[in-house]
């Protein structure tokens, strides 16, 4: 084997590599030795056919199985002999090949960037703290007491008011044409919740069953379908029934409904329930800020090809996303805009740039996934199926790549917990509103 480096563009490796045609024939021959006591062929006993028959029935497909074979050693022997460690696999392109000749094949290595050392002591960070108020335990207590509410219909001639539902039919018409998603029978619409865009929900307060109103809104600019962004459109709705919430008293009764036996049991429940919850947010506005100072502290290469898979990947659930969000429209997806893309990609290099650096820290300083922690994810995932628990423990068993999956987001926590155990970790009491508040609004707002 023969190979050359042809070109090194900071950590892009580029060879070519020859194997000689006496090396591929004797590879196929040692293959068709291989197989030879398997074959069974008309007129001959097993073990005994002759090896020029041999070649002429199987030669074609053992040298394509042989050169694949010998493309995936040689490369990996080229990468040895080079000192390199490969980032991801290798693009390989055979530049020459003929039956009866050399072999010769481009690669194209992204090698991993030397990871600068990380001093966890040297990190100070922020933890966001919330003490629990009455006021956000009575907030739970509503938000269970407004789930569990019924509904009764109102008296006859009684209006819509703000907090009632309205069973409704409609039908939406831009310039006096339907659009696609814009009819619907029996929908049932909470009168200021939010579900219809600006100015509908509005427009029924007052109604009374057996109206038809014509209501009349602008789709915002933003809108996901760019067919209806922006336009004024009118919807002749028709009021089938009007309901007010019944009246729910927080008493004893109220409490047993959720597995409790007093509302001073239901109230201790809450607590805690808003204590995890402030907990969560708390430890991933800690995470985020270490990874903030992580990405602000540390420079280095990263490898081309890395970025450009985690971009794609992020283009890809964009475009998702826009597909899902324009279900139901005749309209194409909208194009992603350069400014974007060039968002995203600055997304990706942080991504690629703080995983390589927590990949780094996890490995010097042996950080371990065991199998239980494993084992809990895979029944946390199992829980998510009720009634196909088993499907999903079966799939996980036979999926490596699954499991994986798995293993990348326990093993970042680790590293993670790794290194906030060690780093500076101060503390300071919040409202509610500001741990709940975006980080990136936060960061734009500083």
């Amino acid at each position: 084997m023969q190979v050359s480096k042809t070109n090194e563009d900071g950590l892009t490796h580029s060879f070519t590599v020859t194997l000689s045609a006496a090396e591929i024939d004797s590879r196929v021959e040692a293959k068709l030795i291989e197989i030879r006591s398997q074959v069974q062929l008309k007129g001959f006993r097993p073990g005994k056919v002759p090896m020029g028959h041999l070649k002429n029935t199987y030669g074609k497909s053992v040298l394509g199985e042989v050169v694949e074979k010998a493309v995936t050693e040689a490369s990996a022997e080229a990468t040895r002999e080079a000192s390199l460690v490969p980032a991801s696999q290798p693009k390989i392109q055979i530049t020459k090949f003929e039956d009866g000749g050399d072999l010769e094949f481009s690669m194209v290595i992204d090698t991993l960037p030397p990871i600068p050392p990380i001093e966890p002591r040297t990190i100070s960070v922020e933890r966001l703290t919330v003490e629990i108020s009455e006021a956000d335990v009575d907030s739970a207590i509503d938000r269970l007491a407004k789930s569990s509410r019924s509904f009764n219909p109102r008296a006859e001639g009684e209006s819509a008011q703000s907090g009632d539902t309205v069973l409704i039919d409609f039908v939406g018409t831009v310039d006096g044409v339907a659009f696609a998603g814009g009819t619907s029978t029996d929908h049932n619409l909470e009168l200021g919740s939010g579900q219809f865009i600006p100015g509908f929900e509005d427009q029924l307060i007052g109604a009374k069953k057996g109206d038809r109103r014509d209501v009349n809104v602008t789709f915002p600019e933003e809108y996901q379908a760019p067919d209806l962004a922006g336009k004024a459109a009118v919807f002749v709705v028709t009021v089938k029934e009007v309901s007010q919430p019944a009246a729910v008293e927080l008493n004893d009764e109220f409490a047993k409904k959720f597995g409790m036996e007093t509302m001073e049991a239901l109230r201790e429940a809450a607590r805690g329930q808003v204590s995890q919850e402030y907990k969560r947010i708390s430890r991933a506005r800690l995470k985020r800020a270490l990874l903030d100072e992580l990405d602000k502290k540390f420079s280095f290469p990263l490898p081309p090809s890395l970025v450009e898979a985690e971009f794609e990947q992020i283009l890809g659930q964009v475009r998702g996303q826009m597909q899902s969000e324009m279900a139901g429209s005749d309209a194409a997806a909208p194009e992603i805009d350069d400014s974007d893309k060039a968002e995203f990609r600055s997304i990706a290099e942080r991504r690629v740039r703080l995983g390589l650096l927590l990949a780094e820290v996890g490995r010097l300083n042996n950080v371990q996934i065991a199998q239980e922690d494993l084992n809990r994810a895979i029944v946390e995932q199992a829980r998510r199926y009720p009634g196909q628990e088993r499907q999903v423990f079966e799939y996980f068993n036979k999926n490596a790549e699954a499991v994986a999956e798995l293993r990348a987001p326990l093993f970042e926590e680790k590293v993670v917990d790794f290194i906030l155990e060690l780093a500076e970790v101060s503390e300071r009491t919040v409202t509610r509103e500001e741990l709940m508040a975006d980080p990136d609004a936060v960061a734009d707002a500083a």
